[in-house]
């Protein structure tokens, strides 16, 4: 009996110094035990989605998917399936399952391997809500007091609720909902029970039993999960047979992409994240919709695109990316392969075949990704106006004369060789090339572009962004050179400039001096000699045809004459930073360098009537409920409020925080604001009368080609045609084209036609209406057909009176010598003309007082 005492002392040693143990180590870990609200807490973890104003998906942001659902919308299958598989006494334990234990210890001592875990689901939730992986003894301790303690606070459904919604099931998805749309791209109560079992398989080791990377493992693992079930008794053995019947059909089921934005979206993501930071950006499942035209858009994508590609043919074609085979000799793959931009290095192991097999083709192909549209091709074969060519999947093809001939050889951005007569001047077999798809499925010969574009368009009545493209491919190039690049705008100036003289005195039918400038500089010892572009001149010329057929010098002269301060005063009203602005006669050719976003929004006050509107790109953004939590303010052109104070003035900023709609301020009157979009519609449309000799066309006469008259708009073309642009409106519509090169003063250059390369004469040079001005035509060739004509409505003080188009005289006549003119009522000419008094001209034959402040 002594022995039974002493057995029963050491019994109560062990339970009381057990106990004490158990009840220090609570304290030890209590502060590190979670809350009620901690544990209850599941955040919404979906990604920010981009849309167009029309609902169209431009991008999603954001690694980690959450959905998370309320118990009554878990499916009783998913919940009997995780119950049979990891916990068949849930509804029995307090957290820690004694039986589980004794169960998992009788086999791991009697069988000698571990044939089932003793974890819990709560301890699971525990775990992966809570603690590390770590394998140690603290952290299982701790497992073990936080399921209990979860277990005292929390109803069991609560448990299985918030582990199908906090625990990793693969694939960035948090939560069993997340699973169901990354997995299978539907809700969980559209899952079969073959897709139920594979998803409650995953939490046990997401990435071994991942559908999509191991679908042999995934099968593996659901039929285990199917058969605990048939087991417990969950279902039936023709159920089971049936389910264990099914493929593993996972699939990847990411965002759709119906707009292709990608510029635009990371623009938003930018202002995003700086708004709301980094974290709460991307995983709220904030919905942004942009004020983007998904029409617009693809319209704009596709100018640039096509534009890009038409310079780049003007100019030549630089040749295959390399040889993998030449026919006429063999040589070593390594002087013959190069790199292809933006590709790993793909060295040629069969340089002792003259041809490679088909197989080796399709290989080798399958390594090198698209550049945007441009697909990757080997030359197989040639006849004389025909190339057959491998692509991608073993795909033969044959590309015709008519998608070659243009390759006349590159030499430089002046200078082209001799055009093509036939394939094999143009390629070998064994070439890789780029083609493009045309729209018919066939392919044309093409090249990864040197030369950049960019496109932008807005509503000039609030400044909504239709249409943004930063550039040709946003995954070779993220810079965004609508909102990033400052670029010399060239004669794009000139409307600003011509703006400033209209509240100087002058009118559309004043003469200026069309004649060559020459300025001596005391402080650089050289002249100034501004010229024309064409160099001609013609004398006295009427302010609306210069701004039209842009004449420099003219700019030059008005620019003298309203001086420079008050020049650049009257340019700040459009939005323009003084900084921006260069104090010196160049600033009235354009040697500012401003971004086409500033350009297209400082434009708008012409188009608009006279106000500055605020460019914006994001319209609203909605929570995951669909709740609007921000509404962007516009500054709509002619909203009339009581708030609004006298001309050029702000509201008030009261009025600013509190209204969705908000005036836009006047800056320029609507009387300067009609007369210059009159004269840019001339840039188009020119005037005079050319059957009786007077016609003359503006810079812009490509653009007839619309045929809408209530078009206007501005050219744009620095010196060396290093950047051309044009700027374009209605009262609905307006957006800028930029071409150029990335590298700084790179001169787009000029085409030459003659073949006889050691007699070649160059001509065709590059500018705003050549190089630019395409972009604009083809996007308002889209979207102008569903915009009515809406002619400008005359504000009142302006008059008109016809004039005599040499003189800017009135005129009793009605002959082509005369025409229609526009005034503000008060600037009208007094005065006949009379051919016995001499032409008077606004600028005093060039002898304006210069501004002391230039030199």
């Amino acid at each position: 009996m002594i022995w039974l005492k002493r057995l029963f002392k050491l019994f109560l040693f062990g339970m009381i110094s057990g106990l004490i143990l158990i009840v220090g180590f609570y304290f030890y870990i209590k502060d590190e035990l979670p809350t009620e609200e901690v544990i209850r807490d599941v955040r919404f973890q979906i990604p920010m989605k981009v849309y167009t104003a029309d609902g169209e998906l431009i991008s999603q942001f954001g690694e980690k998917r959450r959905i998370p659902l309320h118990y009554k919308e878990l499916p009783q299958t998913l919940i009997d399936a995780l119950l049979a598989t990891e916990d068949s006494r849930f509804y029995h334990h307090y957290g820690i399952d004694p039986i589980g234990v004794l169960r998992a210890a009788f086999d791991t001592i009697i069988l000698g391997k571990r044939t089932r875990g003793a974890s819990t689901i709560t301890m699971q939730f525990a775990r992966n809500a809570f603690l590390t992986l770590d394998r140690t003894v603290i952290r299982k301790v701790k497992e073990i007091y936080i399921a209990i303690h979860i277990e005292q606070l929390l109803s069991k459904e609560e448990i299985l609720s918030l582990y199908f919604n906090k625990t990793f099931f693969g694939n960035r998805a948090y939560g069993a909902g997340a699973a169901a749309q990354v997995y299978y791209g539907k809700d969980l109560d559209q899952l079969t029970l073959a897709q139920i079992a594979t998803i409650a398989g995953l939490p046990k080791a997401p990435s071994n039993y991942n559908p999509l990377r191991y679908p042999e493992r995934a099968k593996q693992r659901r039929n285990i999960v199917l058969s605990r079930m048939l087991t417990v008794g969950a279902i039936d053995r023709a159920t089971y047979e049936d389910a264990i019947a099914q493929p593993i059909t996972a699939k990847h089921h990411g965002a759709k992409i119906t707009a292709y934005a990608p510029y635009v979206a990371e623009d938003v993501r930018k202002k995003m994240v700086e708004k709301y930071g980094l974290e709460q950006a991307y995983t709220e499942g904030f919905n942004v919709y942009t004020t983007i035209d998904s029409k617009a858009q693809k319209a704009a994508q596709q100018a640039v695109k096509d534009n890009i590609h038409a310079y780049d043919e003007r100019h030549g074609y630089r040749g295959p990316t390399s040889y993998l085979w030449h026919e006429s000799e063999l040589t070593d793959a390594s002087d013959t392969l190069e790199s292809v931009e933006g590709q790993e290095d793909i060295t040629n192991d069969h340089a002792q075949f003259e041809s490679w097999t088909f197989e080796q083709i399709n290989e080798y192909l399958e390594n090198i990704k698209d550049y945007d549209d441009l697909v990757p091709a080997v030359v197989t074969n040639l006849t004389e106006k025909t190339a057959y060519v491998q692509l991608r999947s073993g795909i033969i093809d044959v590309i015709d004369w008519e998608n070659m001939k243009w390759a006349r050889p590159y030499i430089s951005d002046t200078a082209q060789g001799p055009a093509p007569t036939k394939v094999a001047e143009i390629i070998q077999p064994g070439a890789l090339i780029w083609l493009r798809p045309n729209n018919d499925n066939s392919y044309r010969l093409s090249q990864i572009p040197d030369v950049s574009g960019a496109f932008v368009a807005l509503d000039p009545t609030n400044g909504d962004i239709k249409a943004s493209v930063g550039g040709y491919y946003f995954a070779n190039n993220q810079f965004d050179r609508i909102t990033q690049a400052k670029r010399q705008i060239g004669s794009n100036i000139k409307p600003f400039v011509y703006s400033a003289a209209l509240e100087n005195g002058y009118t559309l039918a004043s003469l200026i001096n069309d004649a060559p400038i020459n300025k001596w500089d005391n402080k650089l010892g050289t002249a100034w000699r501004p010229k024309n572009s064409p160099p001609t001149y013609g004398g006295p010329t009427r302010v609306r045809r210069g701004l039209a057929e842009s004449k420099n010098v003219m700019s030059v002269r008005l620019l003298r004459s309203v001086g420079i301060n008050k020049t650049i005063e009257h340019m700040t009203r459009f939005g323009f930073a003084k900084s921006d602005l260069p104090k010196n006669e160049s600033l009235s050719l354009g040697s500012a360098a401003l971004t086409p976003i500033s350009v297209v929004t400082g434009m708008s006050v012409f188009a608009n009537g006279g106000y500055l509107v605020r460019n914006q790109l994001i319209d609203r953004v909605e929570n995951i409920g669909g709740k609007v939590i921000f509404k962007n303010p516009k500054l709509v052109a002619g909203y009339q409020t009581p708030e609004v104070n006298a001309y050029n003035d702000t509201v008030e900023s009261d009025y600013q925080e509190s209204n969705e709609l908000m005036p836009a301020p006047r800056v320029i009157s609507a009387a300067n604001s009609f007369l210059i979009t009159d004269a840019m519609n001339a840039t188009i449309w020119g005037g005079g009368n050319w059957s009786k000799g007077t016609g003359w066309s503006g810079t812009a006469w490509r653009a007839q080609s619309l045929k809408r008259r209530d078009i206007s708009g501005k050219t744009g073309t620095t010196n060396d045609a290093v950047d051309t642009w044009f700027t374009g409106f209605n009262s609905k519509i307006i957006a800028t084209s930029w071409l150029g090169f990335d590298a700084p003063g790179r001169p787009l250059g000029s085409v030459n036609y003659n073949t006889n390369l050691d007699n070649k004469q160059t001509f065709g040079g590059e500018s705003g209406a050549k190089s630019a001005l395409p972009a604009w035509v083809s996007f308002m060739h889209e979207i102008l057909p569903s915009i009515p004509v809406t002619y400008r409505e005359i504000p009142e003080g302006i008059i008109s009176v016809r004039i005599d188009i040499d003189t800017g005289l009135l005129s009793r006549k009605t002959d082509h010598t005369t025409r229609w003119e526009y005034f503000i009522k008060g600037t009208e000419p007094t005065k006949y003309t009379d051919s016995n008094l001499p032409i008077r001209l606004d600028d005093n034959k060039d002898q304006i007082k210069e501004d002391d402040e230039l030199f």
